[in-house]
């Protein structure tokens, strides 16, 4: 009996291993029955492919194949523009540190970036990155380089256009300037220090800066996006890509980004372009006066009892305003209807007006309104900006 008992274990601690065998060893794919309990399968998560969050990527990659690179070349015998021995100008564009070309015949430089801006090859820039050179390279992000063309410059606004003969160009979407506002985040693209073309990101800071003593006519949007040399005519881009400034200039002591950029808004670099092109310069409104604004000092010292308006500190003789009248110590107080609130205003207002038309002026003068009629002269280039 004994001995049964002890068959009897061992058939049952054979049959007991063999189960527990099979049942690891079983496949997986072994179809669970009903009212068993569920079995969990680790779950590993994978990166989404959709767009990451606060990525301006698709932005980016649709503005930058239009932004260019620029080189000039320039004859030794030609020395820099004046203005780049001015310190007050250097400390927002820096030094400049050409190279001798592999000829030796002139001086290469890197000297900014470009932005495409039509298929026909029309291509936008400063007026400080071509103006005097010899001969102008553009090389475009896919590699492909050649010769450009000034197309006209304007050193007022700073501002030039260039002609590529390419095609299949890459053509970046003009923006609305009008609506930015501040807080607004913009990227900047550009090639600095010539390391290759770089986009960095930041804010629009303030809008409308001027008095800034950079050009004649100033209405920058102030970004703190990383701008250096190199970048100046590179492009200022909303976050769905579009042109919405030609980056310009930097405040600096050393030479570097410190957050403190300018852009040229596209509503003037638009029209700029298009005088440029048809022209192939840029024709504004004179009138021969010279202006001062309205201060809290200058009121109390006239008894104005206005804050707004330009006081007309000089008159060229012979010039339309002299010649309609408009007399030392006047104040300016519209421009065929539209208010002057100082003398950026006015600047802006008289250069929209066409050359040889009449415009009706408001002055106030001895505490009186007078209307006179002026007759609109070309604005002359003046003679530190004339090549």
């Amino acid at each position: 009996m004994r001995r049964f008992w002890l068959l009897f274990a061992q058939t049952v601690t054979i049959a007991l291993a063999l189960y527990f065998v099979y049942g690891a060893l079983r496949p997986a794919s072994r179809v669970q029955q009903l009212g068993s309990p569920a079995t969990p399968i680790p779950v590993v998560e994978t990166a989404s492919s959709s767009l990451a969050p606060g990525s301006f990527r698709d932005a980016a990659a649709r503005a930058m194949p239009a932004v260019v690179n620029i080189l000039t070349t320039q004859a030794p015998k030609r020395g820099a523009h004046p203005l780049m021995r001015d310190p007050f100008f250097k400390r927002f564009f820096g030094e400049r540190t050409p190279d001798m070309d592999e000829e030796g015949s002139g001086l290469k430089n890197s000297l900014g970036s470009g932005v495409i801006v039509s298929h026909e090859g029309y291509i936008l820039t400063n007026n400080h990155v071509v103006e005097g050179a010899d001969e102008i390279e553009v090389v475009l992000t896919d590699g492909r380089k050649a010769p450009a063309q000034v197309v006209g410059l304007d050193p007022e606004t700073d501002l030039a256009v260039i002609k590529v003969k390419l095609d299949k160009l890459p053509v970046i979407v003009l923006g609305q300037s009008e609506q930015a506002r501040v807080g607004d985040a913009v990227l900047a693209i550009g090639n600095p220090f010539g390391v290759g073309q770089t986009v960095t990101m930041g804010i629009i800071s303030a809008l409308g800066r001027n008095n800034l003593h950079i050009n004649s006519f100033e209405n920058f949007i102030q970004t703190d996006a990383a701008i250096n040399f190199g970048n100046s005519g590179g492009a200022l881009v909303d976050t769905r890509g579009n042109l919405i400034g030609i980056n310009t200039a930097i405040y600096s002591q050393s030479g570097g980004s410190v957050g403190i950029g300018f852009a040229i808004p596209v509503s003037t670099t638009k029209t700029v372009m298009e005088a440029i092109i048809k022209n192939g310069h840029v024709v504004r409104g004179w009138i021969g006066v010279e202006t001062q604004d309205i201060t809290k000092e200058l009121a109390d010292s006239f008894g104005l009892q206005r804050s707004t308006g330009a006081i007309i500190a000089g008159v060229v003789r012979g010039g339309p305003a002299d010649k309609a009248g408009i007399k030392p110590g006047d104040i300016l107080l519209s421009v065929d209807g539209k208010p002057v609130g100082d003398t950026t205003e006015m600047l802006n207002l008289i250069a929209q007006l066409p050359p040889g038309e009449k415009a009706k002026m408001t002055v106030l003068r001895k505490s009186r309104e007078a209307a006179l009629d002026v007759v609109v002269g070309k604005r002359p280039i003046p003679k530190d900006l004339n090549k």
